[in-house]
């Protein structure tokens, strides 16, 4: 019997499931391949690791290897499925940490329910095909197998990893420092290795903290102790008054002054825009983590993770967070939110961050009829909250989380105030409909704060906390935006979210400064007129003549006021043509710099060595 008769079931069972990933990669992901070299490495980065996972059949007997082999083909084909699952939404895959994010899964059960297609069965249809097969004796896996034989099988594994790993270099130098990139990492080592070398950073970054001291810290601090000039018109000019933010779920800046059939998607939100500051060129920054990211750049000015939500995985590191400055100029601190109080860990997070009320689902009247998607409904949790706001000891930072914009966009139809986006697409159909629902919300909630005596003595603060529409409904937002398609360009535009700061008795005023998330926390202290020295923070005063305009987004791309860099392109600015490199080389560094500092400063719990005066 020929050593390819022996190893025959094992490669049946490497070549469907390596033909299988490649499609699944060309069509699922939609992962492009700009030249040739890359679709090479496209094409064999699957091969790569099945023939070494299949090496571990041969630990097993004879008599057990068919079923060993089916259990393997399984697991890898379910790992394969739970990331195009995940893909469809977020256009990520997974890591160690969104998987310890998984009790969040029976939340969000609607949202799963509108991923899975029954035309998913693809995904598995060669287990099937396999499972036939290896019933035949041309592909019986229960022969003797040398230990020479089994050697050899796992060197020519070895080599086709390294030859894979050469050719990946090749086209991408320095591959693996840009773990910020997924994209590029996924598409250059393949799903399953890149898996692999994402548990080799979770090792990694487990034992940073263990090993940080001192001297990591003031080194830190030294690099990123930003400070900007006053601008003195504007510095304390809310000094004393209640801060009030709120969190617009899923809300992307194109919706402002939208229209459909002749309908304002957002009326309350184009008047607020006249009566606020308004930046129109503000950004989200947010990873894995997606509203506790954005919750964490506010009250930080930190970076959220490459891999995962620092809610889950750094819950109880030292943070010099807003609530904490604030508590030591008397301010009191709360957060509301219409969810269970455990949903990305926000009840053991907002203590760590020095919030002293945590009013989650338990404090509201929750029943069947106010609730949709994730929870309590925008419009009831407003109407509740208010009683709760009235009574909180004065001056105070309250959070308000909304969360009725949420995928998969579903609201009743009488509180349908627009109509649906005439698109096949029904995710981006759907959004315009909850979208206006969150802006009557909105609108309620500023009448409320009046009626209750809040208003006058409050800034309000109204965000957007990450995208609504993922990159994988490009055909019907280039039909929504009158495009003929949406390039890398547009799709960095598309991460614009709306930023007003609303100060009663003020003017509202168009900023079309470069900003983002990581800005809010020294724009809202200078407002407040309080400074906190020595704090590590990455972000700068909007309002300052001294904000730079880089903003960075979580996958290295960055926008400056002139140019966008994304996918190792630099465009200039508006118009979107791709322009030299050269142009955008001057910021590279500094992107890449900035969020390996801030890793470094979550990673290694540094802030704990600190004393922030």
């Amino acid at each position: 019997m020929t050593a390819k008769t022996k190893h025959a079931a094992i490669f049946l069972a490497i070549f469907l499931l390596w033909m299988k990933t490649y499609i699944v990669s060309k069509v699922s992901f939609t992962l492009p391949a700009d030249h040739f070299l890359q679709e090479i490495l496209l094409f064999i980065n699957p091969l790569s690791f099945l023939v070494l996972y299949f090496s571990f059949v041969y630990l097993f007997s004879p008599s057990k290897r068919r079923s060993v082999i089916m259990w393997m083909a399984f697991i890898y084909s379910f790992i394969l499925y739970a990331n195009v699952v995940y893909y469809r939404f977020f256009t990520d895959f997974l890591t160690i940490p969104v998987l310890f994010q998984m009790k969040n899964v029976g939340d969000i059960g609607n949202s799963v329910y509108e991923l899975v297609y029954l035309t998913d069965l693809f995904y598995f249809t060669d287990l099937i095909l396999l499972a036939c097969l290896l019933k035949k004796p041309l592909w019986h896996s229960d022969h003797s197998i040398q230990s020479k034989e089994r050697r050899k099988f796992v060197a020519y594994g070895l080599a086709v990893l390294a030859v894979h790993i050469i050719l990946a270099e090749i086209n991408r130098p320095q591959l693996l420092t840009r773990t910020f990139d997924r994209e590029i990492l996924v598409k250059s080592l393949g799903t399953f290795n890149y898996h692999l070398y994402d548990i080799m950073l979770q090792s990694k970054t487990s034992m940073q903290k263990a090993l940080a001291n001192n001297i990591d810290a003031e080194e830190i601090l030294h690099k990123n102790n930003k400070t900007t000039e006053k601008n003195p018109k504007l510095f304390g000019i809310a000094k004393g008054k209640n801060l009030i933010v709120v969190s617009l779920e899923s809300t992307q800046n194109f919706v402002l002054n939208y229209e459909i059939n002749g309908v304002e998607v957002t009326p309350f939100l184009n008047e607020l825009a006249e009566s606020s500051y308004y930046f129109s060129d503000f950004y989200h920054q947010t990873g894995q983590g997606k509203t506790s990211d954005s919750e964490f750049l506010l009250d930080n000015s930190l970076y959220p993770l490459p891999r995962g939500a620092v809610f889950q995985t750094h819950p109880l590191n030292t943070y010099n967070s807003i609530p904490k400055i604030l508590k030591t100029n008397g301010y009191y601190s709360a957060v509301f939110h219409g969810n269970n109080k455990s949903f990305w860990n926000r009840d053991v997070m907002y203590k760590t961050m020095g919030y002293d009320q945590f009013f989650s689902e338990e404090f509201y009247k929750v029943t069947e009829e106010n609730t949709i998607n994730y929870g309590l409904k925008d419009i009831p949790f407003f109407q509740q909250s208010i009683p709760y706001l009235k009574e909180l000891p004065q001056p105070f930072y309250a959070r308000m989380i909304m969360l009725t914009n949420h995928h998969p966009y579903l609201i009743n139809e009488e509180e349908q105030w627009v109509e649906p986006y005439p698109v096949d697409d029904g995710t981006v159909s759907r959004y315009f409909t909850t979208v206006r629902y969150a802006d009557e919300a909105l609108r309620q909630f500023f009448n409320e704060l009046k009626r209750s005596g809040l208003y006058a003595d409050s800034v309000v603060v109204v965000y957007g906390d990450h995208y609504g529409i993922s990159e994988r409904h490009h055909t019907a937002m280039a039909d929504v935006l009158g495009k003929a398609s949406i390039t890398p360009y547009h799709q960095v535009e598309l991460q614009q979210v709306p930023l007003f700061i609303h100060i009663p008795g003020r003017k509202g005023k168009v900023m079309e400064t470069v900003g983002g998330q990581i800005d809010l926390k020294p724009t809202l202290l200078h407002l407040l007129g309080i400074e906190a020295k020595n704090d590590v923070r990455f972000g700068t005063d909007l309002f300052s003549k001294d904000h730079e305009e880089l903003t960075i987004l979580r996958n290295g791309s960055f926008i400056t006021s002139d140019f966008i860099y994304t996918n190792e392109t630099c465009y200039i600015k508006p118009f979107g043509a791709p322009v030299d490199i050269s142009k955008c080389e001057p910021y590279m560094e500094r992107a890449k710099e900035e969020l390996d500092q801030s890793d470094q400063i979550i990673y290694g719990d540094l802030l704990r060595f600190l004393k922030v005066k």
